[in-house]
């Protein structure tokens, strides 16, 4: 293996005995470019071409009071696949505020379970106290990965080949750009939403091939909401007004508590990809809670809508937690939460919703053919997650027109990542590919990349390639075909290593 350290930071992080700050989320303060992997088990097959990217909490400086995971420095991880070999790199996002407080020596913001009053800088986002970590997500659009937190941040651009820093978009918008952005690769265009404390509560944009901003609407909102992903259609954008929430008269004293209020229904906004304000449906469901889309697509005069139902939005205490932390181990819990693949169909011509559970397993985070995003699909991948952890041990593999499904899961010690489907070489089928995920090997204390051949699912691995260290677990990933990326060549195209 041969490893370039680029750069090592000098941090500040106390783990003591924080669960998010140990074993497979101890923090990396490393970034290096390693090429002449050696290949564990398996062989690398020669039959796919792109990069697998994923989005990491990665903290680099000691909180204030009480850590979250969600607080961490966003860290990009690439694996890079080409003629049957793999290079990785990985870069911290370089955030507004991960430079400021590098150059401070130390915090200068509170996190989500700190009293904003801590902050010593205005924040972004969103909630309005907090940094702008851009740690949640990561998308590939118009040549360049995109990412992007949760909270609404500004959105940071980095080269998808060689992680390189390109800056805040032009185009972000003064409320700024939530995690889950989409990109429709038959047009081009990535389209995304944000949401704030202040009317309209909600906006929608589109983001053309060119990477110009061509739409930007408010979808007006009762009052401020945390929606946190978006979906779409070939026509039409999908957007959300769940009934969990900040409660009301505590925001109005600055607290920022979520309450779950279960005599409201779940609502949905359905507008056209170019729609204005007045051409929303909405649309009303069982009330709930959803993290996380895997497909919309239309279907005669319906919008059939796949994501994960939460049977308990607002889980008791975690017990036996560490004080303090009670609350947080609990909504980092997909199993306190009971997320369930579920299907909503949305009758354009009535204006009534019906509701489908499609399986009683908890699962979440969930992938398809992105060749197949927005459009009819027969494949989903799901993540299995660790009982009482915010971390993946297994994926299962969904039929969603047999009904039939396949399960994998990982040895003991070893967690995996949220797994993009990555299309094989002139693949005729919808699932002729791989999973890609990167692997934490807590036996060894280093990170595997791992190739998953969705033709043989339950076979497991098909390669596992080693990494030079440990990285942190994260969030959100994605993959870009080799010519997608060429295709969109605004910014990486000519500059490939491997």
């Amino acid at each position: 293996m041969q490893v370039d350290v680029v750069r090592r930071y000098r941090g500040s992080i106390e783990p003591g005995d924080h669960p998010y700050l140990q074993g497979p989320w101890t923090p990396l303060h490393e970034e290096v470019n390693a090429t002449e992997l050696p290949v564990i088990e398996g062989r690398v097959p020669e039959d796919i071409e792109g990069v697998y990217l994923r989005n990491t909490q990665n903290p680099l400086h000691q909180s204030f009071q009480r850590y979250h995971p969600f607080d961490g420095d966003g860290m990009v991880h690439m694996a890079a696949f080409r003629n049957g070999k793999v290079h990785y790199r990985n870069r911290f996002v370089r955030t507004k505020g991960l430079l400021a407080e590098i150059a401070h020596g130390g915090r200068l913001w509170a996190g989500l379970m700190e009293d904003p009053a801590l902050s010593r800088r205005p924040g972004w986002g969103a909630h309005g106290a907090l940094k702008d970590a851009s740690s949640t997500d990561v998308v590939v659009h118009a040549g360049a990965a995109l990412t992007t937190y949760y909270q609404c941040g500004e959105g940071y651009r980095m080269d998808p080949l060689t992680l390189e820093d390109l800056g805040i978009p032009d185009w972000s918008p003064e409320d700024g750009i939530s995690a889950h952005c989409k990109v429709d690769l038959e047009t081009g265009e990535l389209m995304f939403f944000n949401y704030s404390k202040k009317p309209p509560y909600m906006h929608y944009g589109v983001v053309d091939r060119h990477d110009r901003l061509v739409h930007y609407v408010p979808i007006p909102l009762p009052g401020p909401r945390l929606p946190h992903d978006m979906a779409f259609t070939r026509n039409f954008a999908i957007l959300n007004d769940f009934p969990l929430f900040w409660d009301p008269d505590l925001l109005a004293r600055g607290k920022h508590v979520v309450r779950f209020h279960p005599e409201m229904p779940s609502r949905f906004a359905v507008i056209p990809r170019r729609g204005t304000p007045d051409q929303i449906r909405w649309f009303e469901a069982a009330p709930t809670f959803v993290l996380h889309w895997l497909n919309a697509y239309e279907e005669g005069d319906e919008i059939i809508l796949d994501g994960y139902f939460q049977e308990n939005p607002m889980p008791t205490d975690y017990e036996g937690a560490r004080p303090g932390y009670e609350r947080m181990m609990s909504y980092l819990d997909q199993y306190k939460m009971g997320t369930k693949l579920h299907r909503w169909r949305f009758n354009l011509r009535t204006g009534r919703t019906s509701e489908q559970r499609l399986d009683d397993r908890i699962l979440e985070f969930g992938m398809i053919n992105q060749r197949h995003a927005g459009k009819p699909y027969r494949y989903g991948y799901s993540a299995v997650q660790v009982p009482g952890w915010f971390i993946f041990n297994g994926y299962v593999k969904h039929d969603l027109q047999t009904g039939e499904s396949w399960e994998i899961r990982l040895p003991e010690g070893q967690f995996a990542s949220e797994a993009p489907f990555a299309p094989r070489i002139g693949a005729r089928e919808e699932d002729d590919g791989y999973l890609v995920t990167f692997i934490i090997n807590q036996t060894t204390g280093r990170s595997e990349v791992a190739l998953i051949d969705c033709k043989r699912f339950e076979d497991g691995p098909v390669c596992r390639v080693q990494l030079p260290h440990q990285m942190a677990s994260g969030t959100h990933a994605c993959w870009a075909d080799g010519a997608d990326i060429r295709a969109g060549g605004v910014l990486a195209g000519a500059r490939a290593e491997g």
